[in-house]
C-alpha cells in the first residue's frame, strides 16, 4: 500500500483507489458480514480491524474537499448498513444516521 502525491495537491485519485482497496477488502469477507449468526459488535470489530485501516490508509496527509469527504462517507454508510442494517427515527419514521454512542455500545467489555 502506497499513497500517491501531486503536485497540484489532487488526491482524487488516491481516494479513488482507496475506495477500490476497500471495496476490494470488503468484498473478501462479505460472506462473514452478511452471516445472520455472527452477533453485530464481531462484525463491527471486524470492520475497525480489516476494513476501515485498509480504507484510511494515509489519510493523515489528505486534504478533502467536500465531494471528496462525501465519497467516504457514502462508503462508509454503506458498510456500516450492511452490518446493522437500516434504522428508522421512532417519532418521525424518517431514516436516521447511527450515532457514535450507538456504534459504542456494542462492545460486548
Amino acid at each position: 500500500m502506497g499513497t500517491n502525491l501531486t503536485n497540484q495537491n489532487s488526491i482524487q485519485e488516491e481516494i479513488k483507489s482507496r475506495l477500490k482497496s476497500g471495496n476490494a477488502c470488503c468484498h473478501s469477507v462479505q460472506n462473514i458480514l452478511s452471516a445472520s449468526l455472527l452477533p453485530k459488535y464481531i462484525k463491527f470489530k471486524i470492520y475497525r480491524t480489516k476494513i476501515l485501516p485498509v480504507f484510511v490508509y494515509g489519510c493523515e496527509t489528505w486534504s478533502l474537499t467536500l465531494r471528496e469527504d462525501s465519497r467516504l462517507r457514502v462508503f462508509e454508510n454503506r458498510l456500516l448498513r450492511r452490518i446493522f442494517g437500516l434504522k428508522t427515527d421512532e417519532v418521525t419514521g424518517e431514516w436516521r444516521k447511527l450515532h457514535n454512542e450507538e456504534l459504542n455500545d456494542l462492545t460486548p467489555y
